[in-house]
C-alpha cells in the first residue's frame, strides 16, 4: 500500500461515517416532529445508510 491510497482510505472512511451521521441525524429530526412516521422514516433511514456503506467499500477496494 502506498501513502496516497492509505490517505484516500481514511478519506473514504471519514466521507461515509459524514453521511451516516446525518443520516442518522436527521431521522432523529423528523421522528422527532412526526412520531407516526417513525417506521417509513426508519426504514428510508436504513436503507440510505446501507447504500453509502456500501459506496464506501467499494470504493476502499478500488482505492
Amino acid at each position: 500500500m502506498t501513502i496516497p491510497s492509505i490517505i484516500g482510505g481514511g478519506l473514504i472512511v471519514i466521507g461515509a461515517g459524514l453521511g451516516i451521521g446525518k443520516i442518522g441525524g436527521s431521522a432523529m429530526d423528523a421522528i422527532a416532529r412526526q412520531p407516526e412516521a417513525s417506521g417509513k422514516i426508519q426504514t428510508a433511514m436504513l436503507i440510505a445508510a446501507a447504500l453509502i456503506e456500501g459506496i464506501g467499500f467499494a470504493a476502499l477496494f478500488a482505492s
